[in-house]
């Protein structure tokens, strides 16, 4: 260990990482600090907490292989001298026990393995998918490496590990999927170390974070016209506007150091208690270096929470070591400004010592490349291949996800509950809590995403503060609901329904509702129907508010511009006004025009008995010609206008009480389907669709009866057996009858056979004979295509001949054989034998 020695130097004079022991007090007075609940093994092994059954383990797990002994030695000759030559580093973690009790490598515990999913793939979703897997065992102490390291395979059994355990198996599995991965043991913060993200954002909101831009006005994005008339020139002071502007820039200083100071208060209200075990406290993390897998730079992986970090992020303090399936290397870098400033060319043995002597994959091809002549030169010490068993990994485990299927965090402010898609009946996969207080009591809102919901609904938010319950629903439920805000799904209350209009026959895309008024806006409609305003009127009584038995009292309908018509004959608006009996008409404004012609008409009364109490007069109608040189309206016009705003004022209410009971049923169903909520289960999902594994257990059943019934006519002794009339039991004689018959049929059907294949024989060979006497007749005569065309017919009759002689010789061959063989299995059978 030359270069280590040639380093001594230099680590006296500040590199490395220099610890500092402290006390048992120091450490029970740090820990009580802390005061963080964290799962511990305390004082007993992870081995006794769950015993290993050695007699289910692989031999590689219990013994070590001649090249695994050697590299102990190995190992343990480069510790001696790491602690002779660098007395203030903590030792090296390198050859801890299994969960066996073996001494093991821990590059020989890192097993290349990539699984058969898509979604572990890539780094951040496979990193996302073992955060979430598992469950950490913090490290106890805190500043001491630990005794044992498990293998992968009991981790993923267990779900329970300790941050190097966990790094392994990530480690493994970015590995087998590509990435030039490493585990990393060093020093982070205790925030890290702990997995304490209490003061962390939660991730659902940092993308919901709004954010004010301060940039140009309304006024400096319109766009600028040649043209344009200029503004009239404003008479004001220019002394009063720099006063005014100094007040504003006073008042808006005032305001920045007031919300500085009010940060300022809550930062120090957030800040953490110090840290007695501040860049002590171990952590093993994972490093992905750039190259492989199209990454570009290298960065770290926290496998506690599946995030990436940058190489100079505060939360890593510093390295020991880092390690892969092929070496193991020990840093001789400064970490005295944390990992910011670290270089990971692995190949600089003045940054990098390793354990085996090994040389890059690219200095490695250049040898390659420039070696013409045989060598024997002993090759260096290779790591021994891992010991670790093959990693697997379920899709019931991929699906479930979580221990138990479920994980509550909790985050600054907020509570984060995740669970397995169908753990729960109601469908709940996630439930975010959002507080207004850091000690998180008084509940804000609570957000909850659902998935495989038969009623579509896939989110919900609750506001506590005003009792608002917002849902929303994904394209294709039946009620055609895209989302739904209410406060109570009593009938009559204040809510708001937004549907997918493309959907709904009358292209509803908004309903309003209050108790006095309900507004509906539409979409796409060829009437050009854009907005419905309706107001109720109280009832005589003043108490009923059952919308079925509200009286209208005015409705507003307005209209989009139909380019086919006239403007000052194409309403815009027009008002229904039930309480006064008249209805109101506006059209759409002219380009010329500033007023829009309006009319307004007053309805004749109508007995109880449905007739009219008097007739239509030109009285009755009022309003606004707009061009007082043009002729007014006809009165039959008028009269006909009337009548079909009448008609239309019927249809109309008719249209709100549809409406008024569509609302009564969507909040009727919606209330069925809270109580008692339906999963979509997909055809493809075998073990959770009923229906499917009915249908194949039907299958099967179906096929075994096919099976039983094929059997059944394929006795061979049926047709025998039928002419003596099927008889449940047979004598001796009717055996042996049964016997010889069916072996008299047996060879009059071979003989028959083979006489089939003689008559074909004969009848190939007489028309062979008779085509060679035709040649013969006619040799000197023929053409070449026609001698071309005999040839080829002898050719073919040869081969057919040769071909019937064949099957002749094996008929032959295979009749006795047949005939022993249907003999012994008439002699076996159940009916024949006690007879035979």
């Amino acid at each position: 260990m030359e270069t280590l020695l040639e380093l001594e130097e230099k680590e006296h004079e500040g590199g490395g990482i220099e610890q500092k022991e402290l006390s048992p007090q120091e450490l029970l007075d740090g820990e009580k600090t802390v005061n963080i609940n964290i799962t511990s093994p305390g004082d007993t092994p992870f081995g006794q907490t769950k015993p290993v059954n050695l007699s289910e383990c692989p031999s590689s797990y219990q013994h070590n292989s001649p090249q695994e002994k050697q590299l102990l030695v190995i190992a343990d000759n480069f510790s001696s001298q790491y602690s002779h030559i660098f007395p203030n580093r903590k030792p090296l973690f390198l050859c801890p026990l299994n969960e066996c009790g073996v001494k093991k490598f821990v590059s020989t515990t890192l097993r290349s393995t990539m699984l058969p999913y898509s979604g572990l793939y890539d780094w951040d979703n496979c990193a996302s998918f073992v955060a979430d897997h598992l469950v950490l065992q913090a490290l106890d102490p805190p500043i001491e490496p630990p005794r044992r390291l498990i293998s992968p395979t009991l981790l993923l059994e267990t779900q329970t590990g300790t941050c190097f355990d966990i790094s392994t198996l990530l480690c493994s599995l970015l590995l087998g999927a590509g990435y030039d991965a490493y585990c990393v043991t060093g020093y982070a913060v205790r925030e890290m170390c702990l997995l304490d993200q209490s003061r962390q954002e939660c991730p659902l909101l940092v993308g919901e974070v709004e954010v004010k831009v301060e940039g140009t006005s309304a006024e400096d994005e319109r766009q600028v016209r040649k043209y344009a008339v200029k503004p009239p020139r404003e008479l004001r002071s220019n002394f009063e506007r720099a006063q005014q502007e100094r007040k504003e820039q006073e008042a808006r200083a005032e305001v920045l150091r007031s919300q500085q100071e009010a940060q300022r208060l809550q930062e120090e209200l957030e800040r953490p208690p110090p840290d007695p075990l501040q860049g002590q406290m171990l952590h093993c993390w994972v490093l992905v270096l750039a190259g492989k897998r199209e990454i570009r730079d290298h960065f770290f992986i926290d496998p506690l929470t599946g995030k990436g970090y940058a190489l100079g992020d505060e939360s890593f303090l510093g390295v020991e070591a880092l390690w892969n399936q092929h070496n193991y290397w020990v840093n001789m870098q400064d970490c005295g400004r944390g990992c910011s400033d670290m270089e990971y060319n692995l190949g600089d043995t003045t940054m990098w010592e390793s354990v085996l002597f090994r040389i890059t994959e690219k200095e490695e091809e250049e040898e390659l490349e420039e070696e013409e002549e045989w060598s024997e030169e002993p090759k260096p010490f290779e790591m021994p291949r891992s010991w670790v068993d093959t990693i697997a990994l379920s899709k019931q485990d991929l699906e479930r996800r979580w221990p138990g299927g479920s994980r509550s965090t909790q985050y600054r402010k907020a509570k984060l509950e995740q669970f397995t898609p169908y753990l729960l009946p109601d469908g709940l996969v996630t439930r975010l809590t959002t507080y207004t207080d850091l000690e998180c009591e008084e509940v804000d809102v609570v957000r909850e995403w659902f998935q495989n919901r038969l009623d579509h609904l896939e989110e919900r938010e609750l506001q506590r503060a005003t009792n608002v319950t917002i849902e929303r629903f994904s394209p294709g439920c039946k009620l055609k609901l895209k989302t739904h805000s209410y406060v109570s799904l009593a009938p009559g209350t204040v809510r708001r329904m937004d549907f997918h209009s493309r959907a709904c026959p009358d292209g509803l895309l908004r309903r309003v509702e209050s108790p006095g008024q309900m507004e509906e806006t539409f979409d796409h409609r060829d009437d050009l129907l854009y907005s419905r305003h309706v107001f109720y009127a109280r009832s005589p009584e003043g108490g009923s508010e059952e919308p079925g038995g509200r009286p209208l009292e005015r409705v507003v309908e307005r209209f989009h511009r139909d380019a086919a018509k006239a403007a000052r004959e194409d309403v815009a608006e027009r008002v229904f006004l039930f309480a006064e009996g008249s209805i109101e008409v506006t059209f759409h404004l002219e380009d010329d025009r500033i007023i829009p012609v309006r009319r307004s008409f007053v309805k004749p009364r109508v007995l109880p008995d449905g007739q009219r109490a008097e007739s239509w007069r030109p009285g009755m109608v009022t309003g606004y010609q707009g061009d007082p040189h043009e002729d007014p309206p006809k009165n039959v016009y008028l009269y006909e206008m009337l009548t079909a705003l009448m008609d239309e004022e019927e249809k109309v209410a008719l249209q709100i009480k549809h409406s008024e009971t569509e609302v009564r049923e969507i909040l009727a169903t919606r209330e069925r389907e809270e109580r008692n909520p339906e999963l979509r289960i997909s055809i493809y999902d075998t073990a959770r669709n009923e229906k499917v594994q009915r249908y194949r257990e039907d299958m099967i059943r179906a096929q075994e009866e096919s099976q039983k019934q094929v059997k059944k006519e394929i006795d061979l002794l049926a047709p025998f057996l039928a002419r003596l009339g099927d008889p449940e039991v047979l004598s001796s004689q009717q055996a042996q009858k049964v016997l010889e018959d069916c072996l008299a049929n047996q060879r009059m059907r071979m003989i028959e056979q083979d006489k089939i294949l003689q008559a074909r024989y004969d009848k190939e060979t007489q028309a062979l004979q008779h085509e060679q006497q035709r040649y013969q007749i006619n040799q000197l005569n023929m053409s070449k295509e026609e001698e071309e065309r005999y040839h080829a017919y002898c050719s073919e009759t040869v081969f057919k001949i040769g071909v019937i002689k064949q099957r002749q010789s094996r008929h032959k061959e295979i009749t006795p054989q047949k005939h022993l063989a249907l003999k012994e299995k008439l002699i076996r059978d159940p009916r024949l034998a006690p007879h035979l």
